[in-house]
């Protein structure tokens, strides 16, 4: 099976077979960048077809109609889909990816799902002659498109060792956390930081604006001392004007804030501040802001 290697005149990795699966906001760009960036054979698969065919015709490669046929001689199986049941269904379905994977190859999971399902996958990796990393990634969209993802991985250090040079084409970070599912964990840990710094700067901002301060002139003083935070310096704008088209959506938003507390049920962490911001969440949701970004909960304030 061959390998991804660094080349030491370009510091690229060489070019191997790899499959990717799922083509959503994130998935499709990462994909491209496997294929321009990277230089490697990629094949695609995703649930709509028709989104496959596309990404296709925009970066060349070939599409296959199951997570099986994808799977089948790669040297790296890639995914990025929605959730544990979406995991299940394209690794262990009847036309998974599991069923085409050959001893040796590696699959990098980028699904934000729980660390249980990482350390399953994990086990059956192992049973069936493969090897798996969880890689959750943050960066959102355009960390994505850009190809400057952070990526948290969790598994066996050999394998991230075979996997980093791949996940280099998309990736401006990516750290080995932990055995299975500390990639998970970490994740976690980013989104209860972020959704406390969210609710903060919409607090701060709406007090801003019924105070009748100079946004702009306030935001280009605090953003330079200790309350400074990429939300802040790339939200604060559109936060105030009432956009909410940019970056994370508030339904997968709370789907990970359900992980996060259903762990903490698991490992005793107190995190009522999580719950209390997902309980907002709730209610952008039932203002019809499914789909809005995370930034949407000054929303909540202003109506």
């Amino acid at each position: 099976m061959a390998a991804a290697r660094i080349r030491k005149d370009t510091g690229r990795a060489t070019m191997a077979k790899v499959a990717f699966l799922g083509l959503g906001v994130m998935g499709y760009p990462m994909a491209g960048h496997l294929k321009t960036k990277g230089g490697h054979e990629v094949t695609v698969y995703n649930r709509t077809a028709a989104k496959a065919d596309q990404w296709v015709k925009q970066y060349g490669g070939s599409s296959a109609r199951t997570p099986q046929e994808a799977a089948r001689g790669q040297d790296f199986v890639m995914a990025c889909v929605g959730n544990d049941n979406n995991l299940r269904e394209v690794m262990l379905g009847p036309d998974g990816a599991f069923h085409g994977m050959q001893k040796g190859t590696v699959l990098v999971d980028h699904t934000t799902a729980s660390a249980e399902i990482a350390r399953e996958l994990y086990a059956a990796a192992k049973t069936g002659g493969f090897d798996f990393l969880d890689a959750p990634v943050s960066g959102g969209q355009a960390g994505a498109e850009n190809g400057v993802l952070t990526v948290m991985c969790g598994g066996d250090a050999a394998v991230f060792g075979r996997a980093e040079p791949v996940i280099a084409a998309y990736a401006r970070a990516c750290n080995l956390m932990g055995e299975a599912g500390a990639g998970q964990l970490a994740k976690m840990v980013n989104q209860i930081c972020i959704a406390g710094l969210v609710q903060g700067l919409s607090e701060g901002l709406h007090f801003a604006m019924k105070a009748g301060l100079d946004i702009e002139k306030l935001v280009a003083t605090i953003s330079k001392g200790a309350a400074q935070s990429w939300q802040m310096e790339n939200r604060y704008k559109t936060m105030t004007e009432g956009q909410f088209s940019f970056g994370f959506a508030v339904d997968w938003m709370r789907k990970d804030l359900g992980i996060c507390l259903a762990e903490a049920r698991n490992n005793g962490a107190r995190l009522p501040v999580a719950a209390l911001v997902d309980q907002f969440y709730s209610q952008v949701q039932a203002m019809g802001g499914n789909r809005w970004d995370t930034s949407s909960l000054i929303a909540l304030l202003n109506r």
